[in-house]
């Protein structure tokens, strides 16, 4: 039976044979993996090695995962090789989560070994090899790391040991749901260490996923307090945490909060608000059910409760459009990189209007082109496929827009300025 490979950014095509002939040939690993190094490319090796020890492989493809250690044993032969602190602890990691503890304990006291007269390396392999086993959400494996980095901490000379040791203790304690002992250490005494904007960040974020949203806010509080400022980062994660619990009326203050202290929204406040927002959610993911509002005050007035009240907040807010859009006399164009879907359909609503208010008024003309930037999928979970693409492409059919894909790249929509302007007066007709 041929073997289904999901395929990762990362993970080549070449690559990919190569897995799948794992799964089905006759001949031994051993000899499949020596050709495979031998005929492939360094970065084709090197690629496919990274999506073997990535966390989401091992999960879906367990089996897939046990052929990471004697590729990397293989490789390490190759003329090329050159060691690495970052490969050998996720390595390490995967080794130990797949109950292989001798060869894990092996590859560290290798890289223990070999850095040990360099400790701003050796702090950076053990930060390493925490961040891995929090991915893998290893607790054994995570306190032996912390044990590593703790023991640094407090016999280096140095600062900067000193500083990435903590750093990485208190990013991995919040990435283990552990943001109490996150904080205690970041504020405790005796380090002589003085938290920064990132580790009292990493520690909102911790607190807010797990709904422990007054705790949440007294750090936010704590950071405002210590003179950091309370920028979009830290307000999205505020928004990112009270949506996963569905605390819409929440958001709604803090969206507020934000306009009233001048924070600016950015993608992802928009894909952080939509993303907890179960009617976009259903509008944008099932289009077959035909449900997408075409008009911002249709959405408006189809959402209901606290829903309703934060999408109106965001489009309320039209100060993004200065961020995703650039508007001259010879070209309009609108990039949706970075959005996800929620996010994609409320810019293309909001630029519709701001394109409608913006032809009619003398100040600004009308454009000789106009560009709708979606992407090829490069970023997509199944490459080549682009969601938002097929978001807009579903919502220009809908509208009888004379936006289409442009014949020489899929990944935008292309009109002349006068069709969209004259299509926009029929279509704001329509809908009134």
């Amino acid at each position: 039976m041929r073997m289904r490979i999901r395929i990762r950014m990362t993970l080549t095509k070449q690559g990919e044979r190569f897995l799948r002939k794992i799964g089905t040939s006759s001949a031994t690993t051993q000899n499949l993996i020596q050709r495979f190094v031998l005929s492939s490319p360094k970065s084709v090796v090197l690629t496919t090695l990274s999506h073997l020890l990535s966390p989401s492989t091992s999960y879906s493809y367990p089996h897939l995962s046990t052929l990471a250690f004697p590729l990397y044993a293989r490789i390490t032969q190759a003329p090329w090789f050159t060691w690495t602190p970052t490969t050998a602890a996720q390595l390490a990691a995967l080794l130990h989560q797949l109950g292989h503890h001798a060869q894990a304990q092996s590859l560290i006291s290798e890289a223990t070994s070999k850095l040990e007269s360099r400790p701003r390396e050796l702090v950076l392999f053990y930060g390493k090899l925490m961040d891995s086993h929090s991915k893998r959400a290893s607790q054994t494996g995570f306190d032996v790391a912390y044990g590593y980095l703790n023991h640094l901490l407090r016999t280096s000379s140095s600062l900067h040991v000193k500083q990435t040791a903590y750093q990485y203790i208190v990013s991995g304690f919040c990435a283990m749901d552990r943001p109490r002992q996150a904080y205690d250490f970041a504020l405790g005494p005796g380090l002589g260490l003085v938290p920064s904007a990132f580790e009292l960040k990493s520690v909102v974020y911790a607190y807010g996923r797990l709904g422990l949203f007054e705790d949440m806010v007294r750090v936010v509080d704590e950071m405002a307090k210590r003179g950091f400022v309370v920028d979009t980062v830290c307000y999205n994660m505020v928004l990112s945490s009270y949506g996963t619990h569905g605390e819409h009326l929440q958001m709604l203050g803090w969206l507020r909060r934000m306009r009233a202290e001048a924070v600016p929204f950015s993608i992802r406040t928009y894909n952080s608000v939509t993303n907890c927002c179960p009617s976009i959610v259903r509008m944008t993911e099932n289009l077959e059910l035909d449900e997408l509002a075409l008009g911002v005050e249709e959405l408006k007035e189809g959402l209901e409760g606290g829903e309703g009240m934060v999408i109106g907040e965001l489009l309320g807010c039209r100060v993004i459009m200065e961020e995703v859009m650039v508007w001259d006399s010879s070209e309009v164009k609108l990039d949706l990189h970075g959005f996800h879907l929620g996010g994609a359909y409320l810019i293309v609503l909001l630029w519709l209007e701001e394109m409608r208010r913006r032809m009619g008024d003398g100040n600004y003309g009308v454009p000789a082109q106009l560009t709708l930037v979606c992407g090829m999928g490069k970023h997509s979970s199944v490459r080549g496929e682009s969601r938002v693409r097929v978001l807009v492409q579903k919502m220009m059919v809908k509208m009888g827009s004379p936006l289409k894909v442009h014949r020489n790249n899929n990944g935008c929509f292309i009109a002349k300025g006068k069709a969209v302007k004259n299509w926009l007066c029929q279509f704001r007709n329509t809908l009134n």
